[in-house]
């Protein structure tokens, strides 16, 4: 389990091809604000993906990814994931979390569950939910990172 103001190692997921990334690698440098979600919630397609895509477009400086959870052995295919927006192509990055242990690794409370790590890799703030008292403190936890 992950605390806040403690540094993060690593952040390994998985894209659509089964290559491993460490997410602190590759957004090196720079904020990430992560989104830990499961297709099958309802919060998370119908509140918390849109808001994520707000907050990608209004905060240049932090980089949204989202990170689906899987809680069983289904394996879910980028069309499954596309299959949710009203466009045809992904809003920003999203990548896969097999086994849920990105969740685990945040001690996520259900889905979906926001993770804000600094550009210095120190997780600031870890909240769940999607509805209004939870995008509160999201926005709160933003404005102090930048």
């Amino acid at each position: 389990m992950k605390k806040e103001n403690a540094a993060v190692d690593s952040v390994l997921v998985q894209d659509f091809n089964g290559k491993q990334i460490d997410l602190l690698e590759k957004y090196q440098g720079k904020a990430i604000l992560a989104i830990i979600y499961n297709n099958q919630c309802l919060g998370c397609t119908g509140r918390a993906i849109p808001l994520a895509y707000e907050l990608q477009k209004e905060n240049k400086g932090i980089q949204v990814v989202g990170i689906h959870t899987s809680f069983n052995n289904t394996e879910t295919t980028e069309a499954d994931i596309i299959s949710i927006f009203t466009i045809d192509e992904l809003p920003f990055p999203i990548y896969l979390d097999y086994g849920h242990s990105v969740y685990d690794q945040f001690d996520s409370a259900g889905t979906p569950q926001w993770v804000l790590i600094t550009k210095e890799g120190i997780l600031s703030r870890s909240i769940f939910g999607s509805q209004e008292n939870a995008q509160n403190r999201l926005m709160y936890a933003l404005e102090e990172l930048v």
